[in-house]
């Protein structure tokens, strides 16, 4: 692609139309300088690069630089070749030469104005002051909207796309890349013309041209595009490499890691699987902190794109499945750079190949050093702010909860999966009532005691004690202190039982299975800490109300018989979620 558009800017423009010119000496004035010797050191370096430099006292008293003699048709294209790939300035412009009153340059060499030997002249700083001249402005020729249609004609289907594509990247064109110059394109090369300061006839001449392909091409300069071969996972793709440097391969994924502080980052994915591997890597990806959660996600038969924003980062993630291999890569850039970002994505994308018979083999890969339950092949995953535990009240999916979750959260979930809303709390027991977005069908839900508890009966709690590390809750059996709270409180009841920070929010069950009520936080304030194993649970009648008032349809158990611990356990685990806070 790179290549292409240096193709194309040393092609798209067609000859300036005839100017009229006397003498068919024209030359490509690159620069004027007001002393003899900031001349002759300007004209010494340009001969160094480009050769055919000349040297002339001209009539404003300043000394030129220029290139030639060519012809009229000769100097317009080199110009127009020279300033393409930057090699003299965008202000260089066509001269015939008749201010050019003494050649100074080369000294010793016939002159190109009269055929005398050069020699250096008088300086213009010992005439007197005058006969100085202000520096007269040259204005660059350019074209009249006819002659920039006549040219425009002249450009081919994929010369007329490409302009499309820069004024769509340039914020102008929204339309399909055609290389058809219809309304659309005419608007935004008219938008485009204004907001150069050009009059806006939307039809661009040589000049504009050249100004908007320029300033595409030149958004890549200092990155260091090139494409890189792994022949290891089977991948050829163009890559920052001035930005990020190879790191190491940890399946499945070839990972590149920022150069001097860029914040940019490089995936290459490879791994061999089907339709099903690809899914799972479209939903291992977006647990990712490179993957922000903000962005659209696509997820086809055979392929998929995944992009992510936030005010850190933005990321960007293809991948394909063909013949039995899944391949890919992530594009991860610092916010606020979003058209160089655009720009490498669509390089990126455009040089991507499979080379087939080659992908990362877990078994073949040793794992890194840094092995921990919170990476995934040496990247981080992303995980809550606070995590505590949950059980359904409804055969929707609503979860009760406690309040020390829900609060300061810019996202709730209900196992991490499944978004939620906050429907009603009470501050004062400490409950929370939420409701997930998309309708549930949970394994089971809460049935609350209807009797009156007996005191000293073996209860459990079920939560996620270590935060849901284990993936499952964990039971913990205790012991039914008391109906009441410390202070008589009769919507709380006192239990012995020690429980981790994880188990708050969880349902406190009987023996029978029946939900006795909502494990609370511990607030233990001042310098009054209770013994380990007092835990306190509000009860079911006040928990029934809040539900109640929420519309929420309580369901109630009494009696029966005593489960076996195995069962109580299925029991709880279908019921008790983990709930996390995200910010």
């Amino acid at each position: 692609m790179r290549a292409f558009f240096l193709k194309l800017f040393l092609t798209i423009f067609v000859t300036f139309p005839a100017l009229g010119w006397a003498q068919a000496q024209v030359w490509i004035q690159i620069e004027a300088q007001p002393t003899l010797a900031a001349a002759e050191r300007s004209a010494r370096a340009y001969n160094e690069s480009l050769g055919d430099v000349a040297g002339f006292r001209i009539g404003s008293g300043w000394y030129a630089v220029a290139l030639g003699p060519y012809s009229e048709a000769d100097a317009a294209f080199t110009l127009r070749e020279l300033r393409a790939v930057r090699r003299v300035p965008r202000d260089s412009f066509l001269s015939d030469g008749s201010d050019y009153v003494q050649q100074f340059w080369p000294v010793g060499a016939t002159s190109l104005l009269d055929g005398t030997t050069t020699a250096a002249p008088t300086p213009a700083t010992e005439a007197p002051e005058t006969e100085t001249e202000a520096p007269v402005e040259v204005v660059e020729i350019d074209e009249t909207p006819r002659e920039a249609r006549a040219s425009e004609r002249a450009l081919s289907r994929a010369e007329r796309e490409a302009l499309q594509i820069a004024l769509e990247w340039e914020g102008f064109y929204k339309s399909g890349i055609d290389g058809a110059f219809g309304p659309g394109t005419r608007r935004a090369m008219a938008d485009y013309q204004a907001s150069k300061g050009y009059e806006p006839t939307g039809i661009l001449t040589t000049k504009q041209r050249a100004e908007l392909i320029g300033a595409y091409q030149a958004v890549l300069d200092g990155l260091g595009l090139e494409v890189v071969t792994d022949g290891k996972a089977g991948i050829s793709v163009q890559v920052p490499k001035r930005l990020v440097a190879f790191d190491a391969y940890e399946y499945p994924f070839a990972r590149y890691k920022p150069v001097d502080n860029s914040g940019v980052q490089v995936l290459m994915i490879s791994q061999t699987g089907d339709e099903a591997t690809l899914a799972g890597l479209f939903d291992i990806m977006q647990t990712l902190r490179i993957v922000p959660l903000e962005g659209a996600r696509e997820l086809k038969k055979n392929s998929f794109v995944l992009t992510g924003e936030n005010s850190d980062i933005a990321s960007y993630t293809y991948a394909e499945l063909k013949r039995g291999e899944v391949k890919g890569f992530t594009l991860v850039w610092p916010a606020g750079d979003e058209k160089r970002r655009k720009r490498v994505i669509d390089e990126m994308r455009a040089s991507f190949e499979i080379l087939p018979g080659a992908a990362l083999d877990e078994s073949s890969i040793a794992p890194g050093d840094d092995q921990r339950v919170d990476l995934l092949a040496g990247l981080e995953i992303r995980t809550p702010d606070l995590v505590r535990s949950g059980f359904y009240v409804d055969a929707g999916g609503a979860v009760l909860t406690t309040t020390e979750v829900v609060g300061q959260c810019g996202r709730i979930t209900i196992g991490e999966e499944h978004d939620a809303d906050l429907v009603a709390t009470d501050d004062a027991l400490g409950l929370a009532l939420i409701r997930p977005r998309e309708r549930l069908a949970p394994g089971g839900h809460a049935r609350f005691q209807s009797d009156i508890p007996r005191l000293q009966s073996e209860v459990a709690v079920a939560g996620y004690s270590f935060g849901g590390v284990l993936g499952a809750p964990s039971l913990t059996f205790g012991t039914l202190a008391d109906i009441r709270g410390l202070r008589g409180e009769e919507e709380l009841s006192r239990l012995a039982v020690s429980v981790l920070p994880g188990d708050f929010g969880g349902p406190v069950l009987d023996g029978f299975g029946a939900v006795l009520g909502m494990l609370q936080t511990k607030n233990e304030a001042g310098s009054r800490k209770l013994p380990e194993e007092v835990s306190f649970a509000a009860d079911a009648d006040a928990i029934g109300s809040l539900l109640a008032a929420n519309g929420v349809a309580v369901s109630r158990q009494g009696g029966g018989e005593v489960m076996a611990p195995e069962d109580l356990t299925g029991l709880a685990s279908d019921m008790t979620v983990l709930v996390s806070c995200w910010s």
